[in-house]
């Protein structure tokens, strides 16, 4: 299970860290990560971290998002610096197989969080 927090409202420019908590699974492994889902437009890829601490990010992202985990706490994170009216969405967090042949597929990913809504003014 789940449970993305961490939304909100922030200006053009600003920073927020959305988190997911994960339970039935160690993060250590698994792979984590993070999609968003802008209305109107179909979920896409953000991030994904391994538990052996491989990253990747999308383009639109690269350089301003970080994802980051906490085995202790069985969380991840994902900080957003630099934040764009574009990045508004709906975030998802999502759990799946080390393994991947598509990290940025939605369907190499079994487990997913609620979702929380980040809102970027400009």
């Amino acid at each position: 299970q789940l449970q993305a927090s961490g939304g909100g409202l922030v200006q053009a420019g600003g920073s927020l860290r959305l988190s997911c908590a994960a339970s039935g699974r160690t993060i250590s492994s698994i792979a984590m990560a993070w999609f968003r889902q802008a209305p109107g437009n179909y979920r896409e890829f953000v991030a994904r971290k391994n538990g052996g601490g491989n990253t990747w990010y999308a383009d639109s992202v690269q350089g301003r998002f970080t994802i980051s985990g906490d085995s202790a706490k069985n969380m991840v994170y994902l900080q957003m610096n630099s934040l764009k009216p574009e990045d508004s969405a709906v975030y998802y967090c999502a759990a799946g197989s080390l393994y991947s042949s598509n990290v940025q597929s939605e369907s190499e990913y079994s487990s997913w969080g609620q979702g929380t809504l980040v809102t970027v003014s400009s």
